[in-house]
């Protein structure tokens, strides 16, 4: 089974959103978009897991930059990691 992965960190909000019907259990916030959007671009980049510098400097000796990428709904280009 293939899949990829994009990670960011940051602030999220987390719960039980909808009726007593259909109720899901989901996250939202920035760091859950941008790290959705990462993940779509593991693919046009062939790499299976990228992360952001947010989370880089968490992992500095763990991760090599492949660059600057444009991210949809961001600004500037955000450089992104790979795990060495």
């Amino acid at each position: 089974m293939d899949f990829v992965v994009g990670i960011d960190v940051g602030p999220v909000t987390f719960g039980n959103i909808g009726s007593p019907d259909r109720l899901d259990f989901t996250v939202v916030g920035p760091a859950v978009n941008v790290g959705s959007r990462v993940q779509d671009l593991c693919k046009s980049l062939g790499q299976p897991c990228l992360t952001t510098a947010e989370v880089a400097r968490y992992n500095s000796g763990a991760l090599s930059s492949i660059g600057f990428h444009p991210i949809r709904g961001l600004q500037d280009k955000q450089e992104l990691f790979v795990f060495s």
